[in-house]
């Protein structure tokens, strides 16, 4: 019994059958043919037999693996390697069909192909996930056929497992610092050491016309027998935190991720090119309450436990509480840091309800707001669709326009901000931080 379970009719077979049918029914009108349809029929069965002893000549027919790695990247194409080992004598024909984990929502996934006798192949496939989690893996399924192709047996591999989504560490070399300062220097921009008076000590040096007599080394002056100076720099160890909104404004999707999601995966990458720069990195996230507290520090684990806080964060659908934010920045981070804090407002209302802390925060650290444009009221506004009035393209652009003076409205109260497209998120973040650093703000 468990045989036939394992049996599946092939198209051909169908095709077969079809034909002696087509023979019978003629052989009805013309019974000479009759014979001719019977040796047709009987050569059917009879190859069909053959079919089926040939696909269960042996116990284990294919085996295999599924490779995926213990963490996926999110919003990223992720490599899966499929191992497919043929135990027949002979060359067989393959359906494989994946049990990807519900988040996908793919159910048609099947791949087709030939496998030498007695020889192994190796698939892969890419998978691009939107969400963060635990994604769960089902079976393999394969469908083997032989050289006849009258019946197809069905093996099920057991490749069940379970993988996490993290935010998307696959692009941290491709925004690692090295990369823009390698863009940098071929679009013939240099990065220009500025002397500065901060804590951090470089080297002794000798004396020239216009150094600070201030910074005059007496001891050393007096070992050399000529004037030595010290030499400072802009001190590279300074406190960068990402601060992000995880209230329900941040729960706005677009191309099938939430503006949450885009926060995490650039605050990632900028976290990781702030450790990279020498400085110290940090994160923390606030709605009604903070949460997910990564202090900044410039450890060598820093980035696995940032990335920790980071899988498990999620919107909580509530209005966010920015007094208890400068409450906290107030009290907890007494140094002078770059506060990148990943948000959005929509009007100029919900802005202005916010400004007073924002301008507090402002006062004591260097606040960088990032929120968003409306990629899709944007595109609406520049290619109307045919069936659109006056109407709602009016207001779209409105929206369109209180972004911009939401922009105009922080500068006028010292403040910088970000206003960026979702998907240009984290270049323009890295791209803010480093002109912070080039101009010592902080």
């Amino acid at each position: 019994m468990f045989f036939f379970r394992q049996i599946f009719l092939a198209p051909p077979l169908f095709i077969g059958f079809l034909l002696a049918a087509t023979g019978f029914v003629i052989a009805f009108f013309f019974p000479e043919f009759a014979p001719m349809a019977e040796m047709f029929l009987f050569a059917l069965l009879l190859v069909t037999v053959i079919d089926w002893l040939l696909l269960f000549s042996v116990k284990t027919a294919v085996s295999g693996n599924r490779i995926v790695g213990t963490k996926l990247s999110n919003q990223d194409d992720n490599k899966v390697q499929l191992m497919l080992r043929n135990h027949y004598g002979f060359r067989v024909n393959y359906n494989l069909i994946e049990e990807l984990p519900q988040q996908f929502q793919i159910f048609d996934f099947n791949m087709k192909g030939r496998i030498s006798a007695r020889n192994e192949i190796t698939l892969y496939y890419n998978l691009k996930p939107t969400e963060r989690g635990i994604y769960r893996f089902g079976d393999t399924i394969v469908f083997v056929s032989s050289p006849l192709g009258f019946l197809q047996r069905k093996i099920v591999l057991n490749t069940q497992c379970e993988t996490k989504v993290y935010p998307s560490f696959l692009k941290l070399h491709q925004f690692s610092l090295n990369t823009f300062r390698t863009y940098l220097n071929e679009i013939g921009q240099k990065k220009i050491r500025r002397i500065g008076h901060s804590m951090e000590f470089e080297q002794i040096k000798n004396y020239v016309a216009g150094d600070d007599i201030r910074t005059i080394n007496w001891k050393a002056t007096a070992k050399h027998q000529r004037l030595m100076v010290n030499q400072f720099v802009d001190e590279k160890s300074q406190q960068v935190y990402c601060v992000i909104d995880k209230g329900r404004a941040m729960k706005m999707p677009f191309d099938g991720m939430t503006l949450l999601d885009y926060a995490i995966n650039a605050t990632l990458i900028i976290c990781n090119v702030v450790l990279q720069n020498q400085d110290r990195a940090g994160i923390f996230s606030f709605s009604s309450r903070l949460e997910d507290w990564a202090k900044a520090e410039r450890r060598s684990d820093q980035m696995r436990k940032i990335s920790e806080n980071l899988y498990s964060l999620q919107t909580d659908f509530k209005e966010s509480d920015f007094g208890k934010l400068y409450n906290t920045l107030k009290h907890k981070v007494t140094n002078r840091s770059l506060i990148m804090l990943f948000t959005n407002f929509e009007s100029l209302d919900s802005l202005h309800r916010q400004l007073p802390y924002l301008v507090g925060i402002n006062n004591s650290h260097l606040l960088i707001p990032v929120f968003f444009r409306n990629k899709e009221l944007e595109d609406f506004v520049e290619n109307p669709p045919e069936d659109s009035d006056e109407y709602q393209k009016a207001m779209a652009e409105k929206f369109i326009y209180e972004k911009h003076q939401i922009v105009l409205e922080l500068n006028r109260h010292g403040i910088e901000s970000i206003l960026t497209r979702p998907e240009e998120l984290t270049i323009n973040a890295i791209n803010k931080y480093l002109e912070i650093k080039s101009k010592g703000m902080i």
